[in-house]
């Protein structure tokens, strides 16, 4: 996908980033990159996204240099998603945004020498030696800006009141094994607030990117996110493909979509499993795990992996398809369309799970596209976020599917989605399962 380009300076950036906002709506900050540009400077890439009519661009900015320091004003007041996004920014760049509300390291220990993905930052084993010592914690943020006379202030910045609860939630396993904690602010019963603390297993994958070349880089891209694994390596070499000229045949096509849609499957029923086994209804949980452990199988005869795919490469599959691959996924669509319902039958029209899930945890269209809330939690709030329509790629315009949207904004809107979508799923596949047309696999 080939954007528009807008390059903005340091004096005029606050103003033309509001008129993106609020005069052209790009209401969506999809993710803010920050760079090393060599001579040029640190700087930061925004790529924004039109959710009215999905049109994207991007916005390159130079930071300036204030007293040894690189500061850009922050966005946080246009985009709420920026808050996180300004963070981690400074945390592996060491650029500085005047005016975000709480200017901390976010991934990083808050005693962390340096600055990571800067090009100059020593790598060397002697000057990373993991500490061996509690990290030190702060009740105090740093809140940057500017003087009359232009010098950079730090103004420090109290995290908690005197009277406030604070009770620490994790690190625990809302995602990957200890990647969250959340320090909570409570009066009484009531959230205040919640700081954040994330990169208990950071991995440092860009930086050891940054040593590889392009194809010895998939192997990290599954490692991403397991659940994912097919999508990220997708994303990786289609971006490489497009880059190079490369022309697929129809026959990598075909694999393709439909080893993501059986990737989505597995990753559906993982997070509806443990969305029932959360609530204490391990059956639920059991019959989500063995239907994906079929999926699973699949997938393997001709990956050869369960979690960790490797299958993807640039120009192409690793191997073919598995000479059972067809029969075995049209086997597993009959199978899978009752399992679906008997979810609902055991949990999902459970009284208990909808007096747990209805009406808790609501999240409108306007704050998930302010947030960057995407994938189902966004489509349950009415927002038509799905890259397989809003940009299509592979055969995801070749066939008919629909994309779920809900309007509940709830906990119980979010797992319908994830329900429904999994019919759709199953649509596209066997769309294509009985298609795939001959050619190479590899180019």
């Amino acid at each position: 996908m080939k954007l528009e380009n807008i390059e903005l300076s340091f004096d005029n950036f606050s103003g033309e980033m509001s008129k993106l906002k609020n005069q052209k709506h790009f209401d969506y900050l999809v993710t803010i990159i920050g760079e090393d540009f060599g001579e040029e400077g640190y700087g930061c890439i925004y790529i924004l996204e039109n959710t009215d009519n999905n049109e994207r661009c991007s916005v390159r900015t130079i930071a300036k240099k204030v007293d040894g320091s690189d500061v850009i004003p922050t966005v946080v007041d246009l985009w709420k998603s920026a808050e996180l996004l300004e963070r981690e920014v400074y945390d592996f760049v060491g650029i500085k945004f005047l005016g975000h509300p709480d200017m901390r390291r976010l991934f990083l220990r808050t005693d962390f020498n340096g600055y990571p993905l800067r090009k100059d930052f020593d790598m060397s084993p002697e000057a990373n030696q993991f500490p061996l010592t509690d990290e030190p914690e702060s009740d105090y943020t740093v809140v940057y800006s500017l003087d009359g006379d232009g010098h950079l202030v730090a103004t420090k910045k109290r995290l908690f009141d005197d009277d406030d609860f604070v009770v620490n939630i994790g690190p625990n396993h809302p995602s990957t094994h200890g990647v969250l904690r959340l320090q909570t602010v409570l009066d009484g019963e009531k959230v205040k607030r919640i700081y954040p603390h994330l990169g208990y297993i950071h991995r440092g994958i860009e930086k050891m990117w940054e040593g590889m070349t392009y194809p010895q880089t998939l192997a990290l891209t599954d490692r991403l996110n397991y659940l994912s694994a097919m999508m990220h390596r997708h994303a990786l070499v289609g971006v490489i493909e497009e880059g190079m000229g490369i022309e697929l045949s129809d026959r990598i096509h075909y694999i393709r979509t439909i080893m993501d849609e059986l990737q989505r499957i597995d990753s559906h029923l993982l997070y509806l499993g443990c969305t029932a086994q959360d609530l204490g209804a391990l059956t639920a949980f059991l019959y989500c795990m063995r239907d994906r452990e079929h999926v699973l199988n699949v997938m393997e005869e001709t990956t050869g992996g369960r979690l960790i795919q490797n299958y993807y490469r640039i120009g192409g599959c690793q191997a073919d398809i598995d000479p059972k691959f067809v029969e075995n996924t049209k086997k597993l669509c009959k199978y899978l369309r009752p399992m679906i319902q008997e979810y609902l039958d055991v949990f999902g029209d459970n009284v208990i799970t909808h007096n747990r899930l209805a009406g808790v945890g609501p999240m409108g269209l306007e704050d998930c596209i302010n947030y960057g809330v995407t994938g189902p939690a966004g489509r349950a709030a009415g927002w038509k976020n799905d890259t397989r329509k809003r940009h299509p790629y592979d055969l995801y315009d070749k066939v008919e599917w629909e994309e779920i949207t809900m309007t509940g904004c709830d906990s119980m809107d979010r797992y319908y989605c994830h329900i429904k979508e999994l019919y759709q799923s199953l649509n596209i596949i066997e769309q294509l399962i009985d298609n795939i047309p001959e050619g190479d696999f590899y180019i």
